[in-house]
């Protein structure tokens, strides 16, 4: 494997698998086999296929580059003028919409 390869090989190394589930696995494998067999064209297309799933993209995302993508959503957060309290908030009405 040539030093670029290995480069792209380390950028598909999962560093957080926490919240992986079985089907999130079987993505990052298609990743992999995609820039392994076509290069980074075909990695590129693979990433674009994993992008029609959102929460998906974002849980494989995050077990590459778990503190980028937290940092990535707190700031789109941030530009919309909500918090992390805020999020937490909206899920607490929507769990319990009567307020029990």
């Amino acid at each position: 494997m040539s030093q670029k390869t290995l480069g792209v090989m380390n950028l598909l190394e999962v560093t957080d698998p926490s919240r992986l589930t079985d089907d999130d696995w079987a993505e990052i494998n298609k990743l992999r086999k995609a820039y392994q067999e076509g290069g980074k064209q075909a990695l590129c297309k693979a990433y674009s296929e994993l992008g029609k799933s959102p929460v998906r993209y974002v849980r494989v995302m995050s077990a590459f580059y778990p503190r980028e993508v937290t940092e990535s959503i707190r700031d789109a957060m941030a530009k919309r003028g909500l918090t992390v309290e805020d999020i937490l908030e909206m899920i607490r009405i929507r769990a319990d919409p009567a307020g029990d």
